[in-house]
């Protein structure tokens, strides 16, 4: 994965209490990573042409542009009180949520999101803003939902494809930075009959199927206890749709990392099918870590 020296964690804020909860995963991500915290606001409505200022008779302080302003400092205080010696800056950007938050992410080293937005992030999560979001910036994508848990491994999902690649070395380096194991899931589903009365054909080796398997999971692993010998690696072969495996195991992991396909245009709107379901129902925080060259 690419190493942005010095880029800062981006965080998207909007003043609501989801976005605050995203401000305080922002702060200790950044902490731990030693990078400094960048507060965004998307200040959509002067694409309308709304007076932003306080009105004729209204006080100075009033206005949108003011409230925009509001809740910039408001997050910025909450990120110093996790990490009093953070360096944090707040930016109020112009623009709709999507083309803010994707210009920001193409010199963030992380972009964080919460679950409900309002205001210029209303319908963020879940919704097409983050659907286009995470499949399309060019930096991972840590979307704050679920449970936030102190314990439990950061699980990842492995598929044997330069995708969960992408995934894992985020995931490695996620266990490493919170002390804790990986454990690294690859979920198969056996050949099914064609259709209502037909049978596996004989020569259908259950065994041999779940060996392969079982190398996919092994040769996708390969490499990278050496690279991480601190964080201790749990192999898990799983028989299941994926989707559904890792949204069952995300209920007792602090972090949950996939993968998505990259596309340009109007392809970027669409994540893979497993990416999509777990962006939706993971019981977790979770990493999307999209592959550019697909």
């Amino acid at each position: 994965m690419t190493n942005r020296s010095g880029a800062p964690v981006v965080v998207g804020v909007d003043g609501s209490r989801s976005a605050l909860d995203a401000v305080r995963v922002a702060a200790r991500e950044a902490a731990d990573r030693h990078r400094p915290l960048r507060v965004v606001h998307a200040f959509i409505w002067p694409l309308f042409g709304i007076p932003l200022g306080p009105g004729p008779a209204g006080p100075p302080q009033a206005g949108l542009r003011h409230e925009a302003e509001r809740i910039i400092a408001d997050a910025v205080t909450e990120a110093r009180k996790v990490a009093p010696d953070l360096v944090v800056t707040g930016w109020l950007s112009d623009g709709a949520p999507t083309p803010v938050l994707l210009r920001e992410a193409q010199d963030a080293a992380l972009l964080v999101l919460g679950t409900r937005g309002l205001g210029g992030f209303a319908g963020l999560l879940i919704g097409s803003t983050a659907v286009q979001v995470s499949a399309r910036a060019d930096c991972p994508v840590l979307v704050v939902r679920g449970e936030a848990r102190a314990d439990g491994p950061v699980l990842v999902g492995v598929d044997g494809s330069a995708l969960s690649t992408e995934a894992l070395g985020f995931a490695f380096a996620a266990a490493a930075q919170r002390d804790t194991g990986l454990l690294a899931v690859h979920a198969w589903l056996t050949p099914a009959p064609l259709g209502p009365g037909d049978v596996l054909p004989l020569v259908y080796d259950v065994e041999a199927f779940a060996a392969e398997e079982e190398r996919v999971l092994a040769e996708a692993l390969a490499g990278w206890s050496d690279r991480y010998p601190d964080v201790p690696v749990t192999r898990r072969l799983v028989p299941g749709a994926a989707a559904r495996v890792l949204v069952e195991e995300s209920a007792a992991a602090q972090l949950t990392v996939v993968g998505a396909h990259g596309r340009s245009a109007l392809g970027g709107m669409l994540l893979g099918s497993v990416s999509h379901a777990v962006l939706h129902h993971a019981h977790s925080p979770l990493v999307i870590v999209r592959n550019h060259a697909a």
